[in-house]
């Protein structure tokens, strides 16, 4: 028996009649009617020839997998991840289906390179949040090239495959974190001027552009200069405030001396921010009388509940608490804190430094990226060393939360408080993000090179798949899903 696909039966028709005629007259009409018909509509079609218990050849035929309309069966949605590859960054592409399984379409060069601001364990390379983005409408993909420091903007095809329409420079060093509002984007830098040594002396800045149909074009008067490093940034549901968060808060090194770990600033109607942050808040000040070590605040959720508006912060309890350089076996619990934002920019407190874990040194320790639910009741922090999730859920309308499982979901987690052994063994559990229905989270593993896949239930989450060889197995940096 031989298999021809589309491509070779149509000249066969053309140059052959006579012999595909003859053929039909010993087998079924219906069937060459019904191969007509599949390749007039496009579809891929396998022809079978054989003999009949007679000797007559025979033609058979069938499309690939349908559904019941017919059509080619689609993907339920994409998941994309930014390798972060330093002499080329790329955007390695996944289709979703309906049941959160993903399947690989790709891997996809930005036009930029990948950048490394961490050091040499190769987890969270960017200690940053929001790297990738998708507009809202799911057409394109927003991703930062820390290397060469520009934004890439690719446009995202039916079926997953991704392709490049534009790049622009980011005016600062290390590009790491990325907020859309209508037609504005912004973007963060690492520093502003690119001579530091070390994270501590990093101050970076804040660049804005317009986007039309996958074109970025920079809004003159928007570069702003930070007094501390960003890690995230996110647009206030009223388009008309943007936060950021940093790490290094009250660290001793900067020259700034500010101890905010979060800053709002306003947006005027131009697009363009305020002078100045219109105001800034940190949980655990230096120096404060718990003894708690500074917050590092990266990830962060905006959301909107009927008393108001309110930023859920993750913090990484890494600097001490006068603000010198963390040591790794004091490294404490991590932590989630809740600042309601006013309509003057202003930053309240809610609860604050709220663990995750049962004490300030036993619990998470590198709470550092979060997601929500798209319903706003439910959220979960990824906590990058100890390779776990968090659940979290509020509780009222007025800020406040509370943890629900320490560990909802865990990979390989480290066994040792040397942080060689430790990041040698730990799966290092970075940026997450959830599938638009709610249904699916998608965790990135940060030196695993892999993708974990968790289905949802209220706050609860179950494995689905881990998938493997497609990824680099570190300094992998951002995901999307939807």
């Amino acid at each position: 028996m031989s298999i021809l696909n589309k491509n070779l039966i149509k000249p066969t028709l053309a140059c052959s009649l006579p012999v595909l005629l003859a053929i039909s007259a010993c087998g079924d009409g219906s069937t060459l009617g019904g191969i007509d018909s599949a390749l007039s509509n496009g579809e891929d079609v396998n022809i079978t020839l054989e003999n009949d218990e007679n000797g007559n050849l025979v033609i058979g035929s069938s499309t690939n997998d349908t559904n019941n309309d017919g059509a080619a069966a689609a993907a339920a949605g994409g998941v994309f991840v930014m390798s972060n590859i330093l002499d080329e960054n790329t955007i390695v592409a996944y289709s979703r289906a309906e049941d959160g399984t993903i399947s690989l379409i790709g891997e996809y060069p930005t036009g930029g390179s990948g950048g490394d601001f961490d050091g040499p364990e190769g987890l969270d390379p960017l200690i940053s949040a929001y790297s990738l983005i998708n507009t809202p409408d799911n057409d394109y993909l927003m991703a930062v090239n820390a290397g060469s420091n520009t934004i890439s903007v690719m446009q995202i095809n039916d079926d997953m495959s991704l392709e490049l329409v534009d790049t622009e420079s980011t005016r600062g060093v290390g590009p790491n974190s990325l907020a859309m509002n209508g037609n504005l984007v912004y973007v963060t830098n690492i520093d502003a001027d690119g001579e530091f040594e070390g994270e501590p002396d990093q101050e970076g800045s804040i660049y804005g552009y317009t986007f039309e149909n996958g074109d970025l074009t920079p809004l003159n008067g928007s570069l702003r200069e930070l007094d501390n490093r960003p890690a995230a940034i996110r647009f206030a549901p009223d388009g008309e405030h943007i936060v950021i968060t940093s790490i290094n808060a009250g660290s001793a090194a900067l020259a700034s001396g500010n101890d905010d770990s979060v800053v709002v600033y306003g947006i005027y109607e131009s697009g363009v921010p305020t002078e100045a942050a219109l105001d800034g808040a940190t949980s655990t000040p230096r120096g404060n009388a718990e003894g708690r070590n500074l917050p590092s605040a990266i990830g962060f959720e905006m959301v909107d509940r009927s008393n108001g508006t309110f930023a859920i912060v993750t913090e990484a309890r890494e600097f001490r608490s006068e603000g010198e350089p963390p040591i790794f076996p004091g490294l404490q619990t991590g932590s989630v804190s809740v600042f309601q934002l006013g309509e003057n920019g202003s930053l309240t407190g809610t609860q604050l430094d709220l663990l995750a874990g049962q004490t300030s040194t036993v619990g998470q320790r590198t709470a550092c990226w979060i997601v929500m639910s798209p319903d706003g009741e439910y959220f979960w922090v990824s906590n990058a060393l100890d390779a776990s999730i968090s659940s979290y859920r509020f509780t009222d309308d007025t800020g406040n939360i509370e943890l629900i499982e320490v560990i909802a979901a865990a990979g390989v987690q480290p066994t040792s408080p040397d942080p060689a052994v430790a990041f040698a063994t730990t799966d290092g559990w970075i940026d997450l993000d959830i599938s638009d229905d709610g249904n699916y989270i998608y965790q990135l593993f940060g030196l695993a090179g892999a993708v974990g896949v968790y289905a949802v239930d209220g706050g609860n989450l179950t494995l689905v798949e881990t998938v493997t060889g497609d990824l680099p197995v570190q300094n992998t940096q951002g995901i999307v899903s939807f």
